[in-house]
């Protein structure tokens, strides 16, 4: 077999790609990238900041968004480094470690990002159809809970990912079809037998993304017949309104999911410039659309912002 053959002593570098076939002259991805970077950064910065200033948000609701935004800044950051070598300075070169790294968070945060889409669902289901217990069975301390499980279940399902990948010997040239390391890709390159890699992995997404996305659909049925039992027209359409910043942050979450999801299993003859932009949409639109979308549609955070542009002026 071609290509040079490395152990578990001598550990193989990875080299990134940008745009397949687009290589030469790919720098000015960075002029779109950087934007969406630019407003996930700042967006859910000012988020943070507003719940955490304004005591009239320091609610439930808004410390899951809390945690969104939180989630959302560590997958900017997961992918920025190996995105501006790339795209900047043609760095393409990535150290096993380092990708190894770059994975686990990755995927530690998407992990995540689905655990508090599906707390987010319960939230609204709480307040819509048990609105009298609402204050009593979201405490703030069962809200600490609640976050904590997702940040230990993420972190239990996507540790053991790099060292089932350590424990395998490469002997493939290790070029990578995206420009940050990602699982699904890293999984084709080892040259043994990733059986139990593919069969962890397929865990992983049943575990975490599949029944939380059961879950959040089970819990807007129950919405929605909770809704669909109150007489006026006007009063459904008013509590319906309140879940709507909350199904598009499920929409753009498991929408470029399941595409890049499909795109892996059953696109093997698709071209890779293909692959590479569904996974650009994965990691990069959640992101960014999350903070606009809450601040376009909550009122409170929309008043805050107003208010802080208004004192910049003056």
């Amino acid at each position: 077999m071609g290509g040079v053959l490395y152990n578990s002593s001598e550990l193989p570098t990875f080299t990134l790609t940008g745009l397949p076939g687009l290589e030469n002259s790919q720098h000015w991805m960075f002029l779109l990238l950087g934007p969406l970077y630019i407003v996930s950064i700042v967006g859910n910065g000012l988020i943070l900041f507003i719940v955490k200033e304004e005591q009239s948000l320091h609610q439930p609701m808004y410390y899951f968004l809390s945690l969104l935004s939180v989630n959302d800044l560590g997958v900017s950051f997961s992918t920025l480094p190996t995105v501006l070598a790339t795209f900047c300075f043609h760095l393409r070169k990535i150290s096993f470690d380092s990708c190894m790294a770059q994975m686990f968070f990755i995927h530690f945060f998407s992990s995540m990002e689905s655990g508090v889409l599906l707390v987010m669902s319960f939230d609204r289901y709480v307040a819509i159809c048990n609105p009298l217990r609402y204050t009593t069975m979201l405490t703030d301390s069962r809200v600490i809970h609640m976050s904590l499980c997702i940040i230990t279940r993420g972190f239990c399902i996507v540790f053991p990912l790099p060292f089932l990948l350590k424990r395998l010997p490469f002997c493939k040239a290790n070029v990578l079809s995206h420009a940050y390391c990602l699982h699904p890709d890293l999984i084709h390159l080892p040259c043994g037998d990733t059986t139990i890699n593919s069969i962890f992995g397929l865990f992983t997404v049943m575990s975490t993304f599949g029944l939380d996305s059961a879950l959040i659909l089970f819990s807007y049925v129950l919405i929605l017949r909770s809704v669909l039992a109150i007489a006026s027209r006007e009063e459904q359409l008013k509590t319906l309104n309140t879940c709507v910043s909350h199904l598009c942050a499920v929409l753009i979450f498991y929408v470029p999911l399941v595409g890049v999801s499909m795109t892996a299993r059953y696109g093997r003859h698709t071209p890779r410039l293909v692959h590479t932009v569904m996974s650009l949409v994965y990691l990069f639109v959640p992101p960014m659309l999350n903070p606009v979308i809450y601040s376009i549609k909550t009122k409170e955070i929309r008043r805050q912002l107003a208010r802080m542009l208004v004192g910049t002026k003056f």
